[in-house]
């Protein structure tokens, strides 16, 4: 098995700024204990490929209720790899629970940008059955694959990374 990465929290004040922007006005003292409380992502069994992300908090989502959580995380990882994140697959498969965006990716090089690399999940509640999910805090609720990549022969981009979601658009 190759080892291709180590996942690290955001710094405090990463953390507390992220979390403010998303969630408002907090005090500082509660958004210290979320922090402490954030656990690095971890595999459940050896065989399991996903890293699983664990909720800062407890969260409820209602059928259609859409949720952007700051995870405290980010991940250094090996170029020429990413990290690929879902929603854990019983969440989606009892809940039709979705990421916003159908997949995250995490690049290699997002680890080193202003914003420290942290990790965020926007999550929808895409129930066709009227289900509620609920998350209590320290659950998993998001996995991360690690998959190896390649470019073209002709690849020749050298341009380098400094932010989050956009931040790479392109030509």
């Amino acid at each position: 098995m190759k080892r291709v990465g180590q996942f690290y929290k955001v710094s405090f004040l990463r953390f507390q700024e992220d979390w403010r922007d998303t969630f408002g006005d907090t005090d500082e003292k509660s958004i210290r204990e979320i922090y402490e409380g954030i656990c690095l992502p971890r595999r459940a069994t050896a065989g399991s490929a996903g890293y699983d992300f664990f909720s800062p908090v407890s969260f409820t989502l209602r059928p259609s209720e859409t949720l952007k959580i700051p995870t405290g995380i980010r991940v250094k990882m090996n170029q020429e790899w990413v990290l690929k994140c879902y929603p854990r697959s019983g969440l989606g498969f009892k809940y039709r629970l979705q990421m916003n965006n159908t997949v995250g990716i995490i690049d290699s090089d997002y680890f080193y940008s202003d914003n420290e690399g942290h990790i965020f999940a926007k999550l929808t509640n895409d129930t066709n059955e009227g289900k509620t999910v609920e998350i209590p805090a320290g659950t998993g609720f998001m996995q991360g694959i690690f998959v190896e990549y390649g470019i073209t022969v002709d690849d020749d981009v050298t341009d380098v990374r400094n932010g989050g979601l956009g931040s790479t658009t392109g030509r």
